[in-house]
């Protein structure tokens, strides 16, 4: 079984449903002859030429619009939006027009459009391209949302976000593009939307992460049960519909949760998680629900990592909430 990285596993499952699938298109800016900022189209454009391999111009509503009308007529487009800061002259297109088509033809019409994204810091990027906004898409119904940690997932999770009808926003963490590297298979797999991956098991308290946080969560998640805390780790990988079967099972196990996410921490993720968490577990919890999480700031350029919450900022949220006595 090969060893992928997370941008080569997002390459193979893009090529591997262009094989199976004439009905798939890749747009976006440079994502043809340049093969993409990232690389991550890397080889498409030669393999597919450029009637399905789309270099746009630099207008990220065309580009969804185009989109959306080629979905209504058939195809299956996968625009690349070239950084995750980019998508908001995007956002009226994704949320009025994109979200709702199916809700306003009354299942007439569907557009099975897959929108990929790198998102986050942690690339010295500055406040224009590490901006972690998944929660503005997860507010609008009709969206399914989609953050892989890890090449398995990501490849997994690509495959079956292209072969449903319904639009998909899916983010990449680029920080880990080259860094998360994992077995990947060859050939066809998918790994199911809206189900989220138990990644360490423990019984005293539930650390829920996804996309790059995944992997500062692990670190502080070890470095915990050195001093004898035992965390169970969870990877939501589909932010939106959210497993959250697994997350109350969990935390009435644990009966205290910590929830890590880089993005701002007011209308964050976590926000949603702790309050659907605290209406299903209140009998169960043993300690205040804690966010660690960015700050309510624009992303810095010089204190990049004094924003992120790295696994120093999460072993101190895991051990307060550990040590909490009412």
């Amino acid at each position: 079984m090969p060893t992928l990285n997370l941008l080569q596993a997002v390459n193979d499952a893009l090529r591997l449903e262009m094989r199976r699938d004439n009905r798939v298109v890749v747009m976006g800016e440079d994502v043809g002859k340049f093969g993409g900022v990232f690389r991550a189209t890397a080889g498409l454009y030669e393999e597919f030429g450029p009637e399905r391999v789309i270099d746009t111009p630099l207008a990220e509503g065309g580009i969804i619009g185009t989109a959306i009308g080629m979905a209504l007529y058939g195809l299956k487009p996968v625009p690349e939006i070239q950084f995750s800061d980019f998508i908001y002259p995007a956002f009226d297109q994704i949320v009025s027009e994109l979200a709702k088509m199916r809700y306003r033809s009354a299942g007439q019409y569907t557009a099975p459009v897959v929108i990929r994204t790198p998102f986050g810091g942690g690339i010295k990027g500055g406040l224009y391209h590490s901006q972690s906004p998944e929660a503005l898409f997860i507010h609008q119904a009709g969206l399914r949302v989609v953050a892989p940690s890890n090449p398995y997932d990501a490849k997994g999770l690509l495959l079956a976000a292209l072969r449903q009808n319904d639009p998909v926003i899916f983010f990449e963490p680029k920080r880990v593009y080259r860094a998360a590297k994992g077995e990947v298979p060859e050939g066809d797999y998918e790994v199911p939307l809206g189900e989220a991956s138990v990644m360490r098991e423990g019984d005293q308290l539930t650390v829920i992460a996804y996309g790059a946080m995944v992997h500062e969560a692990s670190q502080a998640v070890e470095e915990a049960a050195s001093q004898g805390i035992g965390c169970e780790l969870i990877d939501l990988r589909t932010l939106w519909p959210l497993d959250i079967d697994t997350l109350v099972a969990s935390v009435q196990k644990t009966g205290r949760a910590v929830i890590v996410h880089e993005a701002p921490r007011t209308c964050g993720l976590g926000g949603e998680i702790a309050a659907l968490l605290q209406e299903r577990c209140f009998v169960n919890l043993e300690a205040p629900i804690r966010r660690v999480t960015g700050w309510d700031t624009p992303f810095p350029y010089t204190l990049d990592e004094e924003y992120l919450p790295l696994a120093p900022r999460i072993l101190q949220g895991i051990e307060d909430t550990a040590r909490y006595v009412a």
